[in-house]
């Protein structure tokens, strides 16, 4: 009786951010998710779904929302997902071409940068609610990614330092601090740069369209953002996406 009930309790509910999935096998895919319980962890699904099987492998799109259970081994780094539905089914985010661009980018950066296997509430709750943002939203999101991005940093401990700015400051980006002076390590935004990025650093998803932007400042942006999280990030990779979403909002 008490090996069944160790049993039993290996079969948790949880829920999750689809980051990425990917073939394992020919009747495996393996499925990285952030979840809300303990962080980032991977997971087995069909990669055809049966009749008899209660896991559509449909469900794990870039950004999906999902709830599952799952049988969670104390030794395995890998566990098998045995029910999963949608917790909050998308109403516009993988019929548009430019928001399902988005997800797709968010959700490989989102697979290179959180790297723990420990809960984050607040962190979880930040994602949920600008994945949702977006999805509600009907127009006026071509800088959703940037603002995305630059207010992800906080809960990385990544945030620059804004407050000492002053216009014509350089912006040093291995201190992640405006300074006056030319930083000597060579890894800075001359002044005119520098104030783009405190701009960018003062938006919000509701004030976002004030701030207008054309295709080349928008895409200047996302480098220097990328630049300084592979900066602070060890081994934080180029990413397959980001050709294709600088392609957007012509």
């Amino acid at each position: 009786m008490e090996k069944m009930y160790l049993c039993r309790t290996m079969i948790q509910k949880m829920s999750g951010i689809v980051l990425c999935s990917f073939k394992y096998n020919d009747k495996k895919n393996i499925v990285h998710l952030y979840t809300e319980q303990n962080g980032r962890m991977s997971f087995l699904i069909p990669a055809v779904r049966s009749r008899k099987s209660t896991v559509n492998n449909v469900l794990f799109q870039p950004l999906s929302l999902v709830e599952f259970e799952a049988d969670i081994r104390p030794k395995s780094t890998i566990h098998p997902i045995k029910e999963a539905k949608l917790w909050y089914p998308f109403q516009t985010l993988p019929y548009d071409p430019y928001k399902s661009g988005i997800a797709l980018f968010l959700a490989e950066f989102l697979m290179r940068a959180l790297k723990e296997e420990v809960a984050n509430q607040s962190l979880y709750a930040y994602l949920v609610h600008s994945i949702q943002w977006l999805d509600a939203c009907e127009q006026n999101f071509a800088n959703f990614h940037l603002v995305f991005l630059m207010r992800l940093s906080r809960f990385l401990g990544l945030f620059p330092y804004i407050e000492n700015y002053q216009p014509g400051d350089y912006f040093d980006l291995q201190n992640a601090c405006f300074t006056s002076l030319q930083p000597v390590s060579g890894m800075f935004l001359r002044p005119q740069e520098a104030s783009h990025i405190h701009i960018l650093m003062r938006m919000r998803y509701d004030t976002m369209h004030l701030f207008a932007m054309n295709r080349m400042e928008r895409n200047y942006c996302l480098n220097v953002i990328v630049a300084y999280y592979r900066l602070h990030i060890p081994e934080f990779p180029e990413l397959k996406s980001l050709p294709v979403l600088q392609e957007l909002f012509a």
